[in-house]
């Protein structure tokens, strides 16, 4: 379990060592070490992309539609054009012959419609936030002030903003080519066999809210260039994407193109995208010759920032009166919003494969239609599908669990794949290579006292106490570790799932990583130079970690999926042991011995049986001097590694919530929750529990707070943080979170993606423990966000007749404009 360290101790502990634990074998990994990079980040003595400042810069303000739909019929810019400081302004048309379409890189089926998306619209715009001029100016302040005297004449369209009635016939269409984006579909086994005469069907309808990404750092965009070649500083997730669409989109030759991610303040999957201010900033560069910048406020961000989930789930589960599953059938409707964007169609299609969850079953079939609507597309959102996927079956498997009378755990017992059986190769063909669900909920059922807060529930219910005591259980798989290239290629993936990695050591015996893994607050630097350090037998603290930089790293697939340490950490060590065979070779040539007699440990090549050796930092001076060197053997010690992976990685545990929920006021407050996660080997559990604790923490805010509004007019009613109900600290439980360690058969190190599982996990076991604690009263949903306002009207609906709703407050908003939260 994870201890309440005192805050003075760890500071004493880092003070003396830089580290918070030491796993007591002389390994870095497995030790809890304090991130290189905190010092810099925690203080800000960095570089974010808003901090840059380069000679002559100006700064661009977008205009955007306050319309959700509507053709232009006129743009006037000459009064802006007479204001202080403008230096610049331009309307779409004025880019039309040079700004092309932002791409789409995941097709997902060959009759698809992908409509054109122009980074400023010029005759037509389709959500409200879309951008229709610009104004660049000699600071931002001008330039904002600016944007007022631009005129825009807009001719309404029918806004379309739901999407069961964009389906319908005669509805208003947001692109010439109809609503309907692609239906897509899969399946595995006799689904119709599964269902026919099966003793039990439970069939529900679940909403995945929208929602919107608000990560540290807001969307920042500088662009320059010397008149021949181009680079551009974005707080990006993906440089080396980023890169490649650019040069698609713009022309402006790829090797002629830089992209540079400074530290970059979260992500989530928000930053995994090539957006319309990416584009532009590139543009008006070229044309301007000088270097712009942008950065975004918190309520264009909430606009203009790519949303998540909105999905619309009809799971269907067959099963036995003894529990077994039989099959399960998912009909989804995904909103695409308005454009298809970096890998709007594929985000859905990733929870394709995840529906039938840990568990084992005859039979399963799945069809998911994409769905253009008015408002700000969608794409990936941490998680990206699987937690819509989880969601699904876990809320389904606690339904059929009630409809027999049988114990939540029971049910999942009697159906998962148990630990003899691995690997195991699903309904959905996905081959599991490791796991233990049974380890994992033991020990979780036992740090939760299961059995002991069942029975207070009961007690509760016999009493009819006003606060009823819920338990909700979410046990879950995911496939992260975005890969491999032949499964993504299959799927119409527009890219790899490969990762690049170099590793050079220095002539003074120290070591330099590059890696095309580019990170956003991960803790790359810290756990790369563990696996490295042990890999070279090397002190940590000599080696440094390069990314982020197409110029220094120039080869990558970047950060999302869960994929860094499972794809680019497993590059790194591949990337050492090359170095060390390189080494290998240098020592047994300087000790006059065979190679194969050359024995490595603590960072010193021995020959065999004897004392006599040389340690690796003595070899790097040695291959730098060259004097005395193999026949054939460069003067270097490093090597590059592209790793691609066979398959997927496949983290898995046991989420337990217990919730009181006051009937009378519909509060809901999260008692206790403990999280088990088996991630395989964990190279630094300080970096594990911090994205734990984020995950659950962001998983738990989709259950209880967040939902991004429209009104019927397709206005966003949730632009600020006043309105969009982010959860504070002060908001959150306390979580207990512990690992069991399944180590995966899949790479060397044994690794398991974490960065999503907390949140894919959470949102089911908060929303199951509240629908257990109001079972009494009837109820078997309370749709997300689950807000006292929310709770109060479903009990009120069943007849429980509560007295009054709870202020907005600890468990989510009350009552917004235009509508329920």
């Amino acid at each position: 379990m994870t201890e309440q360290l005192d805050a003075g101790l760890i500071g004493e502990k880092i003070a003396e060592s830089g580290q918070l634990s030491d796993p007591g074998d002389g390994l870095e990994v497995g030790r809890a070490r304090r991130r290189k990079e905190d010092a810099r980040l925690i203080t800000g003595r960095t570089t974010w992309t808003d901090n840059i400042q380069l000679p002559g810069m100006l700064y661009v303000a977008f205009l955007r539609s306050p319309i959700a739909h509507a053709r232009i019929t006129r743009v006037d810019t000459s009064a802006a054009r007479g204001r202080p400081g403008v230096v610049a302004v331009l309307s779409g048309r004025d880019f039309a012959g040079e700004q092309g379409s932002l791409p789409c890189a995941w097709t997902v089926t060959e009759d698809i419609v992908v409509p054109d998306h122009p980074p400023m619209a010029a005759d037509e715009v389709r959500y409200v936030g879309e951008a229709v001029a610009c104004v660049v100016a000699t600071d931002r302040y001008k330039a904002a002030d600016a944007l007022e005297a631009i005129e825009v004449d807009y001719e309404p369209l029918e806004a379309v903003l739901d999407m069961t009635e964009a389906l319908t016939e005669g509805s208003p269409k947001v692109h010439e080519a109809g609503n309907r984006a692609f239906t897509w579909k899969f399946s595995g086994g006799d689904v119709d066999a599964a269902f026919r005469d099966a003793p039990v069907v439970i069939e529900r309808t679940y909403v995945q809210q929208r929602l919107i990404p608000s990560a540290m750092e807001p969307r920042a965009v500088v662009a320059t260039t010397d008149g021949a070649a181009f680079t551009i500083y974005s707080a990006t997730q993906i440089p080396h994407v980023l890169r490649v669409m650019l040069a698609l989109t713009t022309g402006i030759p790829e090797h002629l193109l830089r992209v540079v991610a400074p530290d970059v303040g979260g992500g989530f999957g928000s930053k995994l995208q090539v957006t319309a201010e990416e584009v532009l900033c590139l543009l008006l560069t070229r044309r301007l010759g000088k270097p712009v910048k942008w950065t975004e406020s918190r309520s264009e961000g909430n606009l203009t920032v790519h949303h998540g989930r909105d999905q619309i789930q009809r799971i269907s589960v067959a099963a036995e009166r003894d529990g077994r599953i039989r099959g399960v059938r998912v009909d989804l409707l995904a909103d695409m919003g308005a454009y298809l964007m970096l890998v709007t169609p594929g985000i859905p299609l990733l929870g394709a494969f995840m529906y039938n969850g840990i568990y084992k079953m005859d039979a399963y079939d799945f069809t998911c239609t994409g769905v253009f609507t008015t408002k700000m597309p969608t794409d990936a959102y941490r998680g990206a599908g699987r937690p819509e996927a989880t969601f699904a079956i876990e809320r389904a498997v606690d339904e059929l669990a009630h409809e027999l009378g049988m114990d939540p755990l029971e049910v999942r017992r009697r159906n998962w794949i148990t630990h003899r059986e691995f690997p195991y190769t699903t309904v959905a063909g996905l081959t599991y290579d490791s796991g233990n669900y049974e380890a994992a909920t033991d020990r979780a059922m036992a740090l939760f006292g299961y059995d002991k807060l069942r029975a207070e529930q009961a007690d509760r219910r016999d009493r009819g106490d006003p606060v009823q005591l819920g338990i909700g259980v979410s046990t879950y798989t995911e496939m992260c570790g975005l890969a491999p290239s032949r499964v993504l290629g299959s799927l119409s993936y527009g890219a790899g799932g490969w990762e690049h990695a170099t590793v050079r050591l220095l002539p003074t015996g120290k070591v330099e990583v590059v890696t095309g893994s580019s990170p956003h607050g991960q803790g790359h630097e810290t756990a790369w130079s563990q696996i490295a350090a042990d890999a070279l037998g090397v002190p940590f603290e000599d080696v440094s970690v390069l990314h982020g930089d197409t110029a220094i790293a120039p080869k990558g697939m970047d950060t999302y999926g869960s994929r860094s340490l499972v794809v680019g950490g497993v590059a790194v060590l591949h990337a050492c042991e090359k170095v060390k065979d390189k080494a290998r070779r240098l020592a047994a040539h300087m000790l006059e011995a065979s190679a194969d007699d050359i024995e490595f440990s603590s960072g010193a090549f021995t020959v065999r049986g004897t004392s006599q050796g040389k340690t690796i930092q003595e070899l790097a001076l040695a291959a730098f001097a060259a004097h005395d060197l193999p026949d054939g053997f460069e003067p270097r010690l490093d090597a590059d590694v592209t790793f691609d992976p066979e398959n997927f990685s496949f983290p898995h545990g046991t989420h337990l919530c217990a919730a009181e929920v006051d009937t009378e006021t519909g509060m809901v407050r999260i008692r206790s929750y403990v999280a088990v996660d088996d991630v395989g080997t964990v190279v630094n559990p300080l970096i594990v529990e911090g994205q734990v604790h984020g995950g659950i923490a962001q998983g738990v805010a989709q259950a209880l707070f967040e939902e991004a509004v429209y009104d019927t007019d397709g206005n966003l009613l949730t632009t600020t943080m006043a309105d969009y109900l982010i959860p504070s600290a002060a908001d959150l439980p306390d979580f207990i979170t512990d690992r069991t360690e399944t180590p995966a058969t899949s790479n060397p190190l044994g690794v398991k993606g974490v960065g999503e599982a907390g949140t894919i996990a959470s949102t089911p076991a908060v929303v199951n423990a509240i629908v257990d604690a109001l079972r009494p009263y009837g109820v078997d949903d309370v749709p997300m966000p689950c807000t006292p306002e929310r709770v109060w009207r479903i009990l009120a609906d069943s007849g429980a007749a509560p007295a009054r709703p709870a202020a907005a407050g600890w468990g989510g908003a009350g009552e917004s404009e235009g509508g329920l939260r």
